[in-house]
């Protein structure tokens, strides 16, 4: 028996095929989806054909006359929201001229459970990224050293909020994992709507906090509410019965890939282990990520946050205020290997790369980009919360007389759960 879409259902799809089909392939959608271990792919949006007609669109339609960026860290770049435009117009464009080539089909029955199974793998993937990212947390880390002496004043909306949830490992995990249950059960034909309807929740929460706290991947998550509900509004009548009319609802209607059982059963195998392979490929990119770089990567051997006490340059001691403005030392700070920052008086922060030689004590300190700036320095630790560093830089001898910080004086780093809580200010 066939089934009778009505008009509006079937402009509606086309559009949703069209649009949904083109903004997943030119996204980070299809990258986490495409998922290779040793490779990374975030979208075919910045290839060709489809840069190319990004890079003219917003050079003529919004006047671009600066270089295009689509790096990793932004997803509302002119160059993404010129790409959104244009694949809007074509999707427009295309559904127009389909309704009226394809005006006497009755159905899209057959092309809709298979654009159905794309989009369930397509949410599926941006969960379990998203998920895998928090159980294991690589993208909320605890908070940097210099973070803890940075004001809250000094920090921008998106960096509160990376600190804020990076300080509390439990609520990020609780959080990721249930973004990963959401993707699970897309996996499953049977458990798609109750997945669908988590992923709905966990989407409009990421999107509400991208919104608020200035997140630059406000595109993405809107459209993954967006997918969401598009695989919830062929369920909607029986969730308005369940949820609202207290009716009893019977089982759902979405016809299965194939005829046979034997076949069907075979696709949800195969629907599983694809998510397996997601769920398990992604955990050990973020393990190898956080035993490399996250909370679980080498400190340096000078680790810590260390008070000036002392400073003096060519030989006068003088208070930092009253050193010249690069010498304005107020704390010297290792974190990582191969960094170290100096915080100065007005809390800003000189950066430098480093090279430590516990061997031979020495300390080369390196600027940005460049090939030919150094400073070199010696150091001795009298105590293991002393710190003297000795040596050269931009032309000055420096000497410092350095104090460790104790973490137990960062509340930050100390406040725990407690059940009962005293009547504090």
């Amino acid at each position: 028996m066939k089934r009778y879409w009505s008009p509006l259902l079937r402009i509606l799809f086309r559009f949703s095929f069209v649009y949904f089909g083109l903004f997943c392939l030119a996204t980070q959608i299809s990258g986490s989806l495409l998922l290779f271990p040793s490779a990374s792919f975030r979208g075919f949006g910045p290839l060709w054909p489809m840069r190319p007609i990004t890079v003219w669109i917003a050079e003529h339609v919004f006047g671009a006359t600066e270089p295009l960026v689509y790096g990793r860290f932004s997803g509302e770049t002119l160059f993404f929201w010129a790409q959104t435009f244009w694949l809007l117009i074509v999707a427009v464009l295309t559904t127009a001229v389909w309704s009226l080539l394809d005006r006497r089909r009755e159905n899209y029955v057959v092309l809709h459970k298979w654009f159905r199974l794309f989009i369930r793998f397509a949410l599926a993937a941006s969960m379990f990224e998203y998920g895998m990212t928090k159980i294991i947390p690589t993208q909320f880390p605890r908070p940097t050293l210099n973070t803890l002496v940075t004001p809250v004043g000094n920090l921008s909306l998106s960096a509160l909020l990376w600190t804020t949830i990076g300080a509390s490992p439990a609520y990020e995990i609780f959080t990721g994992f249930a973004e990963l249950v959401g993707g699970i059960l897309l996996l499953v034909p049977r458990t798609t709507t109750l997945g669908a309807l988590i992923c709905l929740a966990d989407a409009i929460q990421v999107f509400v906090l991208n919104m608020t706290y200035d997140i630059g991947v406000k595109q993405v998550s809107f459209h993954l509410v967006l997918l969401s509900l598009l695989l919830l509004a062929p369920e909607s009548p029986r969730l308005v019965n369940f949820f609202v009319l207290n009716r009893p609802t019977g089982a759902s209607t979405q016809p299965e890939l194939f005829s046979s059982g034997r076949a069907n059963r075979i696709a949800v195998g195969a629907q599983v282990l694809v998510g397996l392979y997601l769920v398990i490929t992604y955990g050990y990119i973020n393990w190898v990520y956080w035993s490399a770089a996250g909370d679980g990567s080498p400190r340096s051997p000078l680790y810590g946050i260390w008070n000036v006490e002392q400073l003096s340059v060519d030989g006068q001691e003088r208070p930092p205020v009253l050193n010249d403005y690069d010498r304005r030392w107020r704390r010297v700070i290792f974190d990582l290997p191969h960094a170290v920052a100096f915080q100065r008086v007005d809390d800003s922060f000189a950066r430098y790369g480093a090279v430590i030689d516990v061997y031979k004590h020495a300390l080369s300190l390196t600027k940005g980009n460049s090939r030919h700036w150094k400073a070199e320095f010696t150091f001795e630790r009298p105590a293991q919360d002393q710190l003297i560093l000795e040596g050269q830089m931009d032309g000055h001898k420096i000497h410092a007389q350095l104090a460790l910080v104790d973490f137990d004086t960062f509340r930050l780093l100390n406040s725990r759960f407690r059940l009962v809580r005293p009547d504090e200010p």
